[in-house]
């Protein structure tokens, strides 16, 4: 397994899979922002192999975020749709208690702020009810991985995926699964 330091350039840093935590342990040690979701945190040392300096980064002007004083199924769902807990309340009342803030609801919530709760209600039946499976964004390669694995190895256990996933992200190259990745369950 390669060790992350400030000696890898920037081609072979991205041919290696790192964890958040080893990415966060690497700019704190190196005194770089610690914060944010993995993919900034890897252009943060991206930025930082390549030429030595911090990223310097600019702040989005963040939206005061709409309070409705009452959710009814005629309100708004209104621009910057946070999923704060009055709204799971709300939702868990209307869909029931097995309701939650999957990725694809997220982003119709997202991408409909004209839209009423009522609509958002319909929606979220249509997104459960769809056989499409959800697509995983590129930063949770590990969750990827598990899922491939289980597609092409049914009588498989989590085990058995979770050591193929620590030797092909021991790798150097890309982290989807391949049925060769098998060999290393042949090895003890």
């Amino acid at each position: 397994m390669i060790k992350l330091t400030r000696d890898l350039n920037p081609d072979e840093f991205r041919q290696y899979y790192f964890l958040k935590e080893e990415l966060k342990d690497f700019c704190r040690l190196e005194g770089l922002k610690v914060s944010g979701s993995k993919q900034d945190l890897e252009n943060r040392i991206i930025h930082y192999l390549s030429t030595g300096e911090e990223l310097t980064e600019t702040r989005i002007e963040q939206h005061p975020t709409e309070t409705i004083s009452e959710i009814t199924l005629d309100s708004k769902l209104g621009e910057n749709f946070k999923c704060s807990e009055d709204k799971r309340a709300f939702f868990e009342k209307e869909i029931g208690p097995g309701f939650k803030f999957k990725v694809n609801f997220q982003k119709w919530l997202k991408a409909n702020p004209d839209k009423t709760y009522r609509d958002a209600i319909i929606a979220y039946n249509e997104i459960q009810n769809s056989k499409e499976k959800t697509k995983i964004g590129k930063q949770f390669q590990y969750n990827q991985y598990i899922r491939d694995f289980f597609e092409n190895n049914e009588n498989k256990s989590l085990e058995d995926a979770i050591k193929c996933w620590n030797y092909k992200k021991s790798l150097k190259g890309h982290n989807r699964y391949e049925k060769s990745d098998l060999d290393i369950l042949k090895k003890g």
